[in-house]
């Protein structure tokens, strides 16, 4: 079908009817109408759309896992005071209300709750035969749905070679801390305030008693106030219009990707590819991993930036897949709504982006004309395609994820900044996964699933990633 030639009797057409509640509407009835019929004077609040596909996530995964958002940092050893960085934890849980929140469902619908303040803190005990990596991942996978949404590790790294980091060569005992958070309570923009208020805590030496009680309510009510604006927001964004957007844009793919042709390493490796680790919760395997640093040239923005990242992506995807059909990615997106103050939560989207041909220029013009339907949650952009006759499922085969880290400040404990560092290796929910960290250079990571490619063909396709940056390097044109 092509997109351009919709006419009010294709299918992809009727997925604007009007009258016909969106996914976002029919949850907000559910909502209210058991919240109007629960007995609780403060009132659950209703999830985001991106916090609705995390529950579900949640309830299907082993264990009820949830997706967590881990940051690694390398600090010398001695450096980190557990005591008074639990206090300035325990400080900042108090302080934000998304790490008090506790998702649950409720008469059919899921909300969340704010509990009172907690946030876990522990020292990560390697194993014989473990690395500080090794540590850190394995506490990692053992996450249990239960507890706060906010966890550190800190593991002696002390005895391992300089961690993940090619150009350090450091030879002082470190150890490695790990700052963690369940997905559903945090996106990028949310990491910049964790680490700077973190800092100011641990240098203060506070903890959850010294939140005063008019700032504690005043955050309970901006977060209130936000997570109503968004799905406000979400529920707008889930007009017919919308929908049929998403319906055009995903007309024409063939899905879904099929595995490629190649033989994974693992599926013939057998029995003498020694298993990483014997943790049942872990994977035995690792996933693959590949990194590359590239320049960035002065005048350079985020918004210049993005465009070639994701054709970049769709290259590799392509080389991936192979021709014939068109592999689906997707980035995460968004931020806070308009109006909304600037609290910790998920205020963001899964916006989905073909890997179709295409030069530089109609790569970016796709891309803008995405954000102007970017607040559609994934869902309902799931649901459009489907209701379009497309056999799309909503499986994803790649996922960008970009990082500012101009936006982040740094984390310093004991005056001392932490050195972030990179640890691979865990569990993947997409078959090939790019990170990109955006500073003084772009850091272009990749990882991918042993068991959907070899080695060698993941690393051909991060080469082909790798090499269409690098031609485009310095050529960005800062957005105007």
């Amino acid at each position: 079908m092509n997109p351009s030639t919709l006419t009010p009797g294709t299918p992809a057409a009727r997925t604007a009817v009007p009258g016909t509640p969106s996914i976002t509407t029919q949850y907000l009835a559910r909502y209210r109408r058991a919240v109007g019929s629960a007995a609780d004077p403060d009132g659950p609040l209703p999830v985001t759309g991106a916090q609705r596909r995390f529950v579900l996530a949640r309830r299907l995964a082993p264990g009820g896992r949830p997706d967590v958002v881990p940051l690694f940092f390398a600090f010398p050893a001695g450096t980190v005071d557990l005591d008074r960085l639990r206090r300035a934890a325990g400080h900042l849980a108090a302080r934000h209300p998304a790490l008090r929140a506790r998702t649950e469902v409720l008469r059919a619908a899921p909300v969340q709750r704010l509990c009172a303040a907690e946030a876990l803190v522990e020292r990560a005990a390697a194993r014989p035969g473990e690395s500080a990596a090794d540590a850190l991942r394995r506490e990692l996978a053992r996450w249990a749905p239960e507890g706060p949404p906010l966890r550190l590790f800190l593991a002696d790294a002390s005895k391992d070679r300089a961690p993940d980091d090619p150009r350090t060569d450091r030879d002082e005992p470190v150890e490695l801390l790990a700052l963690a958070l369940d997905h559903a309570v945090c996106d990028e923009q949310s990491l910049g305030r964790i680490t700077a208020d973190l800092t100011d805590a641990y240098r203060a030496g506070l903890g959850p008693a010294d939140v005063p009680q008019d700032l504690a309510a005043e955050e309970a009510q901006g977060y209130r106030d936000a997570v109503h604006l968004q799905l406000a927001a979400e529920e707008r964004a889930s007009a017919p219009r919308s929908l049929a957007y998403w319906a055009r844009r995903l007309a024409s793919v063939r899905t879904e990707a099929p595995r490629p042709p190649h033989p994974s390493r693992l599926a013939t490796a057998g029995a003498t590819e020694p298993a990483w680790s014997a943790d049942p919760a872990f994977p035995t395997h690792p996933a693959g991993a590949a990194r590359a640093v590239l320049p960035v040239a002065a005048g350079d923005s985020r918004a210049a930036a993005f465009p070639v990242l994701l054709g970049a992506a769709a290259t590799a995807a392509r080389a991936l897949y192979g021709p014939g059909p068109v592999p689906l990615f997707a980035y995460p997106w968004g931020g806070r709504p308009a109006a909304a103050p600037p609290v910790l939560g998920c205020f963001l989207n899964t916006v989905v982006h073909p890997a179709l041909d295409g030069g530089p220029d109609e790569v970016t013009t796709r891309w803008w004309d995405d954000l102007d339907h970017a607040d559609t949650p994934f869902d309902e952009v799931v649901h459009a395609a489907r209701a379009a006759s497309s056999p799309w499922s909503g499986k994803l085969d790649g996922m960008l994820t970009f990082e500012d880290l101009h936006r982040r400040p740094p984390l310093a404990l004991g005056g001392v900044e932490g050195r972030e560092v990179h640890v691979e290796g865990r569990p993947l929910r997409v078959p090939f996964a790019i990170s990109v960290s955006y500073g003084s250079e772009l850091l272009v990571r990749a990882a991918w699933d042993r068991s959907a490619f070899s080695d060698a063909h993941a690393e051909e396709a991060f080469a082909a990633l790798v090499g269409e940056l690098h031609a485009r390097t310095g050529a960005m044109a800062p957005a105007l």
